[in-house]
């Protein structure tokens, strides 16, 4: 059996996603990091952008991770999110008129970055 890691996925209102990965790929302020079993134990502030879970049975799971935590000790990996949806829940059209409402508000920089990474979240799964 492959070596596996233990991710927990948590919105600040939910849990998100949880069970076994070989790799998870997110942001964070200090750039993009891959988290395979063995990895040395980190904490980390996560960046808005996609989360890649590379799971156990051979699947990917993608959500899009609007700033939060990472932290990792003894393979056991937290993603602590303030917001947090996995790809499949995300309805296209509607973040699609979200960018473009937020492009369109030039000072709702936030909205605008929130909407893209959940595109971006759709596009990688």
């Amino acid at each position: 059996m492959a070596a596996e890691l233990h991710v927990e996925l948590v919105a600040a209102d939910r849990s998100v996603w949880s069970g076994e990965a070989t790799l998870v790929v997110a942001r964070t302020t200090s750039g993009d990091i891959g988290v395979m079993p063995g990895h040395q134990p980190l904490l980390g502030v996560l960046e808005s952008g996609p989360v890649t879970i590379r799971t156990s049975g051979g699947g990917t799971v993608v959500a899009a991770v609007h700033g939060g935590f990472i932290s990792f000790a003894d393979d056991k990996l937290s993603l602590l999110a303030e917001i947090a949806e996995l790809s499949d829940e995300i309805d296209v059209q509607r973040a699609e008129r979200a960018l473009e409402r937020a492009k369109s508000e030039a000072d709702d920089a936030s909205a605008e970055r929130r909407a893209d990474v959940r595109l971006r979240a759709v596009a990688a799964r």
